[in-house]
């Protein structure tokens, strides 16, 4: 790392990638990359000093990421290997790795506190990281959402010997990290276009479980399908809202607050207040907190950082909240998060029509879990369905937002994006609205705030 002056990122605007641009630029190195399209992210990233560019042509690559000896070139796998920089990079015998082997080499020599499951590990990793960042342990951090607390996805620390890292099993990337301690928050397949079975995915978590250092920890959903194969020495804890090692009791929901009292396997601490109050999250604040008490956090650190957590951007967000109309959106883009994200709206708004705007994210995960998207659509009062975003994808003959939309049993549109707002201006039953998906539907966020803001 020390021979390198220029790090070129393909793919510079995930999510993922834009906080080791941020890491490498903190460090004094010239950072640069292509993205195919311009996002508020990306604009960011170009204020805070990297230079980006939105069309795949070696001609844009800027000439001191073309000296080979002191650049490292960094890509993501949802780029295509057809990709003309990808190419280009590796006839030129460049040296380049994918982002996790890169984070797996920055986070070796500190205590890496991995967050990895199907879904739930964004919201966990940034609530454990906050509590660190709040307590007298500190910590460095590389999320995958935007913290509110903090507006980025990048936490550093010239103190502690802690890095929090959202550990993404997507082409198997997590196998690349070295965690200290590990939190598992479930494991429903997905990923079926690298993974094919459930079995095999499955696997893959478990060859994660055998990663972990010698003298740390497994924190691991109570219940779920996973045989972890730690080391003799490893310790394994279980966690969830209501049973297992750490869980919680004396839960109340009312008048827009969560509070509960946090159960550890040596005390309870009382009086736990959630900043961010939804249902699931107290799952996700077990699991973090667990995390944080095993490494020394303190009662009142953990209270006190829960209460002034406020979330990531895009993982249950309120955009509008107005007496008449309010507005949410979320991440969810597998049909066990739709109906964890769906379930909680409902319950924190019993008597309103909660209508719901889907994008299907990926055409071989639209295809592989059709019926479960239908089932845990459903669930909506109406839904507005969106085409599906393709991402890395080349599309499959028969594969339409239609295999879903037939099978929805509530009321129920099917638009694309150009179609949503005349939609939405047009309806007058809106009381609670509800856009999900993992695609660029976040684009269209403040068009529809706007829209029902008129209303």
């Amino acid at each position: 790392m020390n021979n390198i002056k220029a790090v070129y990122f393909i793919g510079i605007g995930g999510i993922g990638m834009s906080n080791l641009a941020r890491y490498f630029m903190s460090k004094g190195k010239k950072v640069a990359g292509y993205d195919r399209t311009e996002t508020p992210l990306t604009k960011e990233l170009v204020k805070e000093g990297a230079e980006i560019h939105y069309s795949d042509s070696v001609s844009l690559i800027p000439e001191y990421c073309k000296e080979k000896d002191t650049t490292l070139v960094v890509y993501t796998p949802a780029v295509p290997s057809e990709n003309e920089e990808v190419i280009y990079f590796h006839q030129q015998d460049f040296t380049i790795q994918k982002r996790a082997q890169v984070l797996g080499t920055i986070t070796k020599s500190s205590k890496a506190l991995c967050c990895a499951g199907t879904h739930g590990k964004t919201t966990t990793s940034s609530m454990l990281a906050h509590i660190l960042k709040q307590s007298h342990l500190d910590c460095n951090a590389f999320l995958g959402g935007i913290l509110k607390n903090y507006s980025s996805n990048l936490m550093l620390s010239d103190k502690s010997e802690f890095t929090v890292i959202e550990a993404d099993e997507y082409d198997r990337s997590f196998h690349w990290l070295h965690p200290y301690m590990a939190l598992i928050t479930s494991v429903d397949p997905d990923h079926l276009d690298i993974y094919r079975t459930e079995e095999e995915y499955l696997k893959s978590f478990e060859k994660f479980t055998t990663l972990i250092q010698q003298g740390g920890a497994l924190v691991m959903k109570h219940n779920i399908k996973l045989s972890p194969k730690v080391g003799e020495d490893i310790k394994v804890y279980t966690y969830s809202e209501d049973k297992g090692d750490f869980h919680a009791k004396n839960i109340k929901i009312g008048n827009g607050e969560i509070r509960f009292d946090f159960v550890t396997p040596k005390e309870v601490i009382d009086n736990i207040q959630l900043g961010v109050p939804v249902r699931i999250n107290i799952e996700n604040s077990i699991g973090a907190m667990a995390l944080a008490w095993l490494n020394g956090a303190t009662p009142d650190e953990l209270r006190h950082a829960m209460l002034t957590f406020q979330g990531a951007k895009r993982r249950f967000d309120f955009i509008l909240k107005t007496d008449k109309i309010v507005m949410i959106d979320d991440y969810a883009h597998h049909p066990q998060e739709l109906a964890a994200s769906i379930t909680s709206v409902k319950e924190l708004y019993p008597d309103r029509k909660v209508t719901g705007v889907f994008q299907p994210h990926l055409y071989s995960r639209t295809k592989d879990f059709a019926d479960e998207f239908a089932k845990s659509l459903s669930l909506l009062d109406e839904l507005i369905l969106l085409d599906i975003y393709p991402a890395r994808e080349k599309p499959i003959e028969g594969v339409t937002s239609k295999i879903i939309f037939d099978k929805v049993t509530c009321p129920k549109t099917l638009c694309n994006k150009q179609e949503l707002l005349p939609l939405l201006e047009n309806k007058n039953d809106i009381e609670v609205l509800l856009t999900v998906g993992a695609g660029d539907i976040d684009q269209l966020l403040e068009a529809i705030k706007e829209v029902l803001e008129d209303k």
